[in-house]
């Protein structure tokens, strides 16, 4: 009798257990949580967003389409959740059903991505004194990256650090600085590739060149591998051009947007920032071309070295060239009445892997070889007056010497102003159309060298306007990856943020003033738009979760001097959509 009555509780009791609901932050899905492996990483599943630009080749586009250019109309908001306050421009990274959101101040949250419901969140414990330390620009939190059962980040303290998918838990973490000794800002998270793990950072506030490096860690135990200097050292290659500076007053070559990555040809590709000061008299001379900075390199990935270089730009305006780096396989025909300067030595019709995108301020589309660094092709978009010419055979870059500053007091019209042109939020490249699409801004700025006020850093002041000849702020251009031509322009009045393309044929984005749009991928036309109340200054990506397609869209607080008039609300939110 006894064993009847224990084998009875003991299959109630098993019964009830079965029953209950699973605990917190977990679900049968969670119980089979599928490692994230660098094969997936190179060709992710359609439904998957593993990365900040989706794929290691920058394109931010998602082969999804279910959402179509027929149907974009019917959208509807499916679940919307607050996110954390300060600098919000995050980019949610979406797999097993999950969305793992950065929110600003080193706080990641994990949210089912049918419900909006939270799974789990980390906040990191970070000093008190970082802030003050770090001197601003502490909020900002762009992406996080996947890899295994791990969610990895770079923090405001100077370490890259992984929480577990599953939990939230700290799995590991390594210092990469001691920031009260050399604090480095990481604006943006890093990019896996290779089973590595590559981040960049500003190299601000104290700028020292020690600070102002690319660091490769193993990307499951958090091991450093190798980081490699942007300003070269005494007897390092280019250690010439900086006229005699000595090393440790060479600063601010930073790398504070997220790099590429070529799997096949184990190449990083990381652009870089402005020198500080950035007239160049004050540092060495204005002849000189002070390497790195305001250059694409493409690292080794296992190694670190750098295997080649190109420079955009001897920059004495802020005009950085830190952004998304495109890779592409395509047809290079770059059609004379497009494009202002082109190699000589180009077969027609030939296909090139290359790299391309508007890596600067500038607003300027390069066109590289991806494996040599060869120069191919360019061509500027949005007013510009500080390039006067490009050398097609050798790619060297003639600047307006009437804009060089040559001593302090002088001013001068800069186009674009330091704000871009381009600036971090990013194009998207679409394959249907073999097209790149680009959010940029119409500004210019009466630019001061000044030892007081304005950005001292830089030994600049500015008063902003918008470029001559026009009204509207914010533009969306479509570029032909082959021909540099023109496709359309969809130019307003609100400035304009960054983009996601999809195999639907459309192009989502948003604006300064909240508004969220669908555009037709090969004519511009607006199929579908909802204001959510604030500049949408988050990265929107696209996802799927059992054969249902999501879009999301997220808000912050940015609001531009140039259009006093437009008055949006600064709620950090996060918006997703879906068919009904």
């Amino acid at each position: 009798m006894f064993r009847q009555r224990l084998g009875l509780l003991l299959v109630v009791l098993s019964l009830v257990l079965f029953a209950l609901p699973a605990a917190a932050g977990q679900s049968g899905e969670d119980a089979d949580f599928v490692p994230v492996t660098d094969a997936m990483l190179e060709d992710p599943a359609p439904g998957d967003w593993l990365m900040w630009r989706r794929t290691q080749n920058g394109w931010g586009y998602s082969p999804l389409d279910q959402v179509n250019r027929d149907n974009v109309g019917d959208l509807q908001l499916v679940w919307t959740r607050a996110l954390a306050e300060g600098a919000q421009e995050g980019t949610p990274l979406a797999y097993g059903g999950v969305l793992f959101m950065p929110n600003p101040r080193d706080h990641v949250q994990a949210i089912d991505a049918v419900t909006g419901d939270l799974r789990w969140e980390y906040r990191r414990d970070i000093p008190e004194d970082v802030p003050e330390i770090m001197g601003g620009l502490t909020d900002n939190n762009r992406n996080v990256a996947i890899y295994g059962n791990l969610i990895i980040d770079t923090s405001n303290d100077d370490y890259v650090y992984a929480l577990d998918a599953e939990s939230g838990e700290l799995a590991w973490e390594t210092q990469i600085f001691d920031y009260q000794v050399h604090p480095a800002r990481h604006s943006s998270g890093p990019i896996v590739g290779g089973g590595r793990i590559y981040s960049g950072r500003s190299c601000r506030p104290r700028a020292g060149p020690v600070s102002c490096v690319i660091v490769a860690h193993d990307a499951a135990t958090g091991e450093e591998l190798w980081r490699t200097g942007l300003v070269p050292a005494p007897g390092e290659p280019g250690d010439e051009t900086w006229g005699g500076v000595p090393y440790e007053e060479r600063m601010h070559v930073g790398s504070w947007m997220v790099p590429s990555y070529d799997p096949e040809l184990d190449l990083v590709y990381v652009g870089t920032s402005v020198t500080s000061p950035a007239p160049k008299f004050m540092l060495g001379g204005v002849d000189n071309r002070h390497l790195y900075h305001n250059s694409t390199l493409a690292l080794d990935g296992e190694t670190g070295e750098i295997r080649w270089y190109y420079q955009h730009l001897q920059d004495p305006w802020d005009l950085d060239h830190p952004y998304e780096r495109i890779l592409v396989d395509t047809v290079v025909a770059p059609d004379p009445d497009a494009v202002a300067w082109i190699n000589p030595r180009l077969r027609p019709g030939e296909v090139r892997r290359v790299m391309t995108g508007i890596p600067g301020k500038t607003g300027v589309v390069y066109t590289l070889d991806r494996e040599t660094g060869e120069f191919l092709w360019a061509t500027p978009t949005i007013a510009q007056n500080v390039i006067t010419d490009i050398d097609g055979a050798t790619g060297a870059v003639t600047e307006n010497s009437e804009l060089v500053f040559t001593d302090l007091g002088q001013e001068v019209l800069s186009c674009p102003s330091w704000g871009g042109g381009k600036n971090w939020p990013a194009g998207a490249y679409s394959p249907l159309t073999n097209t790149m699409y680009f959010p940029m801004q119409n500004t210019c700025a009466r630019v001061l060298s000044t030892m007081e006020g304005g950005l001292a850093i830089y030994r600049l002041a500015a008063r902003f306007q918008l470029a001559p000849g026009t009204d509207d702020l914010g533009s969306v251009w479509a570029i032909d990856a082959a021909t540099g031509e023109n496709t359309w322009l969809h130019e307003q009045r609100a400035s304009t943020y960054a983009l996601a393309a999809t195999g639907g044929g459309l192009v989502f984005g948003g604006d300064g003033n909240g508004r969220f749009r669908a555009f037709d991928q090969e004519s511009g036309e607006v199929l579908w738009e909802i204001n959510l109340g604030s500049p949408v200054t988050g990265f929107p990506i696209t996802y799927a979760v059992d054969g249902r397609q999501y879009v999301v869209a997220s808000t912050g607080s940015r609001r531009s001097g140039l259009t006093p008039e437009l008055q949006p609300s600064g709620g950090n939110n996060l918006f997703v959509f879906a068919l009904p």
